[in-house]
């Protein structure tokens, strides 16, 4: 008989909680509790509350002259 796994909605194995609301962590949804905590974490990168800091040099200015 082939049966198929389904994903598992148990406590994953690591000791982590879910990063949004410190419950344990669901194998499932990895490294979150529920599917919710995951969207919602989605939502803060797409409406821009997540961002990686980027350091500018030069006053962020392009050179345009060639490197000749």
């Amino acid at each position: 008989m082939n049966e198929k796994t389904a994903p598992s909605n148990s406590p994953a194995k690591s000791s982590k909680p879910c990063v949004m609301c410190e419950k344990p962590a669901v194998e499932k949804y990895l490294p979150f509790c529920s599917k919710r905590c995951a969207d919602l974490d989605l939502g803060k990168w797409l409406n821009g509350s997540y961002a990686i800091p980027v350091i500018e040099e030069d006053g962020g200015q392009l050179d345009d002259s060639d490197p000749e």
